[in-house]
């Protein structure tokens, strides 16, 4: 794969590469532009030579949700008997017409202009259905009652005092009906539970067929008996670790840094694997299989590589044009927050939240588990927030753009954590382009997570990272912010090329190292490139995700 096109995709080609990078070199409008106009850094011309497998940019142009065609069916919530007064719950009502729309196969559940006061989480179970207020100015649920209430406590499964509605579960929460029951009463047993693909014990999948060696970047592989699978159908791809944790020193970028890190004593971390990655299967002939995405690994006999089952997936659907607002109350210490939580995707794929905004809430936005899934035109708004958004348990190929964190309206509270934009526990491919964050920071919070982008966003970053020990690395390799505007000129997880093997900081204005200062994980030659450092906008293209969606 080294040096050329996978030709395996029929819609990528070199020329069309090529002509996309020379297209980009054209000398651009001054308008908006600092004096000294704009710059195409080396990184962009090497990647459009080698898009799938260059060392330090990932592949991102396929990250997020296809657009799902439209269910006919149409159910107002005001028939099932929700009342837009403010004081009425409205929660069964709301819940009873999304039963509704799922038992048909799938549905618009339509919440009109108003307040509807909700005591119970909002759960979307089924495939094709389609929760759509009036706009998120218009249309607003109003939620009294926070997880520990409705749910019960949730400890961790990592031990201490930590609640894990810190970082899991939503006040409206997108999650297969089977897998939502199973995670509550495992909570409810105080068993608590693996959050994945595979159930509460990672124990509920099947082999469907072992895969031959193949490297990353490649769109099409060979398995040894292809029976099993199906033009469309959704699988997963495990790579388990050997002793020796080569597996891990990959996700890494390799060599002797990752090679001479001590993985054993990692145990957060060597519980996230095996890697799983969802993925729809595109075309089968013989046993040559193409996917929809490119290979994000290499693929190697020592990690018992294979086509596996998983529980049933959440699919098309969807939030779209409200806002959830809790009940304001303060902000709880660190990892002791109640659950006053916004939104959440969890084994959910192709799936997606449009034009809503979270208040006064403990979390904004999750993906949990979640896969090939975009959050546009989402805001985190009020009180402020422990997690504004988090990505975890595995979550890969996710974007989320047009996103907005806005400054907290009363001051933080003694012992409280912001961290930002997360991402952590492996997940990988996954993009935060074109945000305003007023307040928080990239919080890259170890477990190891690789080959995530960060494109065209404006921060004032006053935030801190998180995650413990046990959990890590910071980065993985292929680690990429990529024209990047910090306003208060902090540099903490901005600037990356001293932190993130295999990474690259790409037109970044200059910043300061103060506050909360990091040390790199590897030893050695990190191999991270920086270019048009100290400049702001300069860079073209200005967002990475979308220049790789041109090509």
């Amino acid at each position: 794969m080294e040096g050329r096109t996978d030709v395996s995709n029929p819609h990528l080609t070199r020329r069309a590469l090529l002509g996309s990078s020379l297209a980009l070199a054209v000398p651009l409008p001054k308008q908006g532009l600092p004096a000294s106009g704009a710059e195409v850094p080396s990184l962009w011309r090497e990647f459009t030579r080698t898009p799938f497998t260059h060392p330090q940019i990932p592949y991102i142009g396929r990250a997020g949700a296809r657009r799902h065609p439209r269910r006919p069916l149409v159910l107002d919530v005001r028939r099932y008997g929700a009342v837009a007064d403010g004081t009425t719950d409205s929660a069964p009502a709301i819940n009873r017409a999304i039963a509704a729309a799922g038992r048909a196969g799938g549905g618009t559940v339509l919440i009109p202009p108003g307040t509807f006061r909700i005591d119970d989480v909002i759960r979307v179970g089924h495939s094709n259905v389609v929760v759509r207020g009036a706009g998120s100015d218009r249309t607003k649920l109003y939620a009294t009652r926070n997880l520990t209430e409705l749910i019960g406590v949730y400890g961790s499964r990592y031990g201490g005092d930590k609640s894990s509605w810190s970082w899991a579960g939503g006040l409206i929460w997108l999650a297969p009906t089977a897998r939502w029951d199973s995670l509550v009463a495992a909570i409810r047993a105080k068993a608590w539970p693996f959050e994945g693909w595979t159930g509460n014990k990672r124990d509920e999948w099947r082999q469907l067929t072992a895969v031959e060696p193949a490297r990353q970047g490649a769109w099409t592989v060979t398995v040894a008996d292809a029976s099993q699978l199906k033009p469309g159908e959704l699988v997963l791809l495990r790579l388990a670790d050997d002793t020796a944790h080569t597996l891990l020193e990959h996700m890494a970028g390799g060599g002797p840094g990752p090679e001479a890190y001590y993985w054993d004593d990692k145990t957060k971390l060597l519980s996230y694997v095996p890697y799983e990655w969802p993925v729809r299967v595109a075309h089968v002939r013989g046993r040559k299989v193409t996917l929809e995405r490119p290979l994000p690994l290499d693929i190697r006999p020592e990690w018992n590589p294979q086509f596996t089952t998983h529980i049933p997936e959440l699919t098309g659907s969807g939030v779209e044009g409200l806002t959830l607002e809790a009940v304001e109350t303060p902000q709880q210490p660190h990892l002791l927050d109640k659950g006053y939580n916004g939104v959440v995707l969890q084994c959910a794929y192709d799936c997606w939240l449009d034009d809503v905004t979270v208040r006064h809430v403990d979390n904004g936005f999750g993906l949990v588990a979640a896969s090939a899934c975009t959050l546009r035109g989402t805001t985190v708004a009020g009180r402020g927030s422990h997690h504004p958004y988090f990505c975890r348990e595995g979550s890969h190929d996710n974007l989320i753009e047009d996103f907005t964190i806005e400054e907290r309206t009363v001051p933080a509270p003694a012992n409280t954590q912001l961290h930002g934009i997360n991402v952590e526990g492996l997940s990988s491919y996954n993009v935060w382009s074109r945000g305003d964050m007023r307040m928080g920071t990239f919080d890259s919070h170890r477990g190891l997570p690789f080959a995530n982008v960060r494109t065209d966003i404006t921060v004032n970053n006053d935030g801190r990272h998180g995650g413990d020990a046990s959990a890590g690395p910071l980065f993985g390799a292929r680690f990429t912010h990529w024209n990047i505007r910090v306003t208060n000129g902090r540099a903490g997880l901005m600037k990356i090329d001293q932190l993130a093997p295999y990474s690259a900081t790409v037109g970044l204005n200059t910043v300061t190292e103060f506050d909360q200062i990091d040390v790199p994980d590897f030893t050695g030659d990190l191999h991270a490139r920086l270019e048009l450092y100290g400049t702001t906008d300069v860079v073209r293209p200005r967002n990475l995700y979308e220049a790789q969606r041109e090509l």
